[in-house]
């Protein structure tokens, strides 16, 4: 899970393929290689002392943690937080390989050597025009990657790695991009630190104090991305339905940005079970970042607000490429968990919200975000029938 100001998709780490530049559909060497250029263009701050830094956010995690549990009763069963300040060529090799683990065997498909049925043609593209195919897909993953890198603030890794212990359950934060944002607004350097802590260590208390949460977001993530094949019928299918909604006056990637125009009514249902799931631990973590931190963050009001009008005044190049890759369906899922949460809290306070933590089942679905009456309806009737 993540915090910018400009969000970037969720998923941090999933086990799957194995690292590596080698065959498939992606070259991974080349999306590291191109994001980390990208990323490098922006001025890092000085002077930058990533020492001080890493010293300060780890007494600033452990003190997050113990604010979320007091204000969520929430406490982690990994044991304690542990923080890690990176540098943006450092996100990017962490989050490439996640990808690879996560897209790798699915975006494989899409090899020119393992296609065939009605992708034959697809497969008789060996050679020179498939290497060229995987070095153009992965610089463009790669310039999506290198844009990210220079926005992302904070990053909880999902303890879904396959790397060694130490490598696994870390709080990331990106200090260059902590320590511009902090000078560029004049925030002051403590108080948003502990800020951008508490949001992640909120969503790390998400995924290893609710024994299920973890498998079952993992499951929902794998499901949609392995339903989807590599047709190329689909795609012209959904440029017609493009035309069709610009046409009327729509814009066809605000819902759920590129991924929505290929997916089947099937798979729609499944992203939108992820969109639910995530506009309620997006909201749950705003709702807790400020709550938890209101004795201790007194211009948490002014951050909030800071990085909410810099998401939304991207124009041009960047703003494209927010609805292309989803970010703005993204940050109307912090305000429609934000708005869930209240009406829940208005109606039975954080013990009636404290029901979507007992199973898969008592989660809402996209439609009870947007409507929360039918979420409390429901839930309601349901407790009443547990013992």
């Amino acid at each position: 899970m993540t915090l910018t100001d400009a969000e970037p998709p969720a998923v941090d780490a999933v086990p799957g393929g194995a690292p590596g530049g080698g065959p498939g559909a992606v070259s991974w060497d080349t999306a590291e290689r191109v994001a980390t250029w990208v990323g490098n263009r922006t001025r890092v701050p000085a002077p930058y002392r990533p020492d001080l830094l890493q010293a300060e956010f780890a007494e600033l995690t452990a003190q997050a943690e113990e604010l979320v549990a007091a204000s969520t009763g929430l406490r982690s069963a990994a044991g304690p937080a542990r923080a890690r300040v990176t540098d943006r060529a450092g996100w990017v090799s962490a989050n490439v390989s996640s990808f690879q683990r996560l897209l790798g065997p699915h975006l494989d498909r899409l090899d020119p050597g393992q296609l065939s049925g009605s992708n034959a043609v697809l497969a008789r593209l060996t050679g020179p025009l498939a290497t060229a195919g995987r070095a153009a897909t992965g610089a463009q993953m790669g310039v999506v990657l290198g844009w990210l890198s220079t926005r992302v603030l904070g990053q909880y890794d999902l303890l879904l790695t396959e790397e060694a212990a130490e490598e696994q359950d870390l709080v990331y934060f990106v200090g260059p991009n902590v320590v511009a944002l902090e000078r560029q607004h004049g925030f002051e350097p403590r108080e948003f630190r502990l800020w951008l802590a508490l949001h992640e260590v909120t969503h790390r208390c998400q995924f290893t104090a609710i024994p299920w949460m973890r498998d079952y977001f993992v499951s929902l993530v794998e499901e949609g991305i392995g339903s989807l094949e590599p047709d190329p019928t689909r795609l012209a299918a959904a440029l017609r339905r493009m035309t069709d909604q610009i046409r009327a006056g729509r814009n066809p990637l605000e819902d759920n940005g590129a991924l929505g125009l290929v997916a089947t009514p099937e798979q729609l249902e499944g992203l939108h079970r992820i969109q639910a799931l995530m506009s309620l631990l997006e909201g749950h973590g705003d709702v807790t970042m400020d709550r938890a931190g209101a004795a201790d963050i007194p211009s948490a009001a002014h951050f909030a607000a800071v990085l909410r009008q810099r998401r939304k005044q991207a124009r041009g190049l960047s703003r494209i490429l927010q609805q292309l890759i989803g970010i703005e369906a993204k940050l109307r899922q912090y305000e429609e968990g934000e708005r869930f949460i209240a009406a829940v809290e208005d109606v039975g306070g954080p013990e009636l919200l404290d029901n979507a933590w007992r199973g898969p089942e008592w989660l809402p679905s996209l439609e009870e975000i947007r409507n929360p009456s039918g979420w409390i309806t429901r839930v309601a009737a349901a407790a009443a029938l547990v013992p």
